[in-house]
């Protein structure tokens, strides 16, 4: 495999992913969109479809990583070279980025209309205000229900586990080093059942490029009225996923290999 074939598929995979993630999460959330208010199911299929969609597209170039998490997993495993990893992880956080903007444009008008409506409601307050997270930034990156630092950790530790160990443990292709055609399907289930059953608390990053990537986005794009990137808690969703994943990939080596 070589570096082209890492960053285009890396790059379009993730782009791919987080395009339609956060624009399920704009289409519930926003005002004027036709599936405002669909809730968390649509949230959760709409993720797993995500990750069908861009896994499916990526899976013959680079692997379909898509996933800092993955990565590492996948090279503690032993399926991916540790000489590759940077480029992979750099890879899917351009690609995390394009996707988040993509998303901002898709839903440019909406985002106007939600953003102008919350400066005309009594109280409201123009620019950056003293709130943790702005109200449009889970469109964007993830936030806990209950902020304690040390649930939150283990959520998403738990959560990444749950998807990298799926993943060392079925679906790799012949090379050993990404999903295979049955992989993606399966993949794309599983992070629906983790969407279902552990995103409830945290909103399950179990990505860090997910989350990082477009934080950084919600946090230079020109929203008025768009509120905090909540910075104190983005290392949660970087530093969790990758301790789930480096369990998940020791775990497989000494017990599952």
């Amino acid at each position: 495999m070589s570096n082209a074939d890492i960053i285009i598929g890396e790059v379009l995979g993730t782009a791919l992913l987080i395009l339609l993630g956060a624009g399920v999460c704009a289409a519930v959330t926003l005002k004027k969109s036709k599936a405002q208010n669909a809730g968390w199911l649509a949230i959760a299929f709409g993720w797993g479809f995500a990750v069908l969609t861009a896994a499916y597209v990526a899976a013959g170039v680079s692997g379909a990583h898509l996933n800092p998490a993955v990565t590492l997993g996948l090279a503690i495993q032993g399926g991916t070279e540790w000489a590759d990893v940077p480029l992979y992880i750099a890879s899917e956080m351009v690609g995390a980025m394009l996707g988040a903007f993509l998303a901002w444009v898709t839903y440019y008008g909406q985002f106007k209309v939600h953003m102008a409506d919350l400066a005309n409601q009594p109280g409201a307050v123009e620019g950056p205000d003293d709130a943790k997270a702005g109200p449009v930034l889970g469109i964007f990156s993830t936030g806990p229900e209950i902020r304690k630092s040390v649930q939150n950790l283990l959520t998403e530790i738990i959560g990444t586990f749950a998807l990298v160990i799926a993943i060392l443990t079925q679906g790799l292709n012949g090379e050993g080093n990404g999903l295979g055609t049955l992989g993606v399907l399966i993949t794309a289930l599983v992070v629906v059942s983790i969407g279902l059953s552990l995103g409830g608390p945290t909103g399950y990053a179990i990505n860090p490029a997910r989350d990082l990537g477009p934080r950084i986005v919600h946090a230079l794009l020109p929203l008025k009225g768009k509120g905090r990137s909540d910075w104190g808690y983005a290392w949660i969703p970087v530093v969790g996923p990758l301790v789930g994943a480096a369990v998940a990939g020791g775990l497989y080596n000494i017990a599952l290999a």
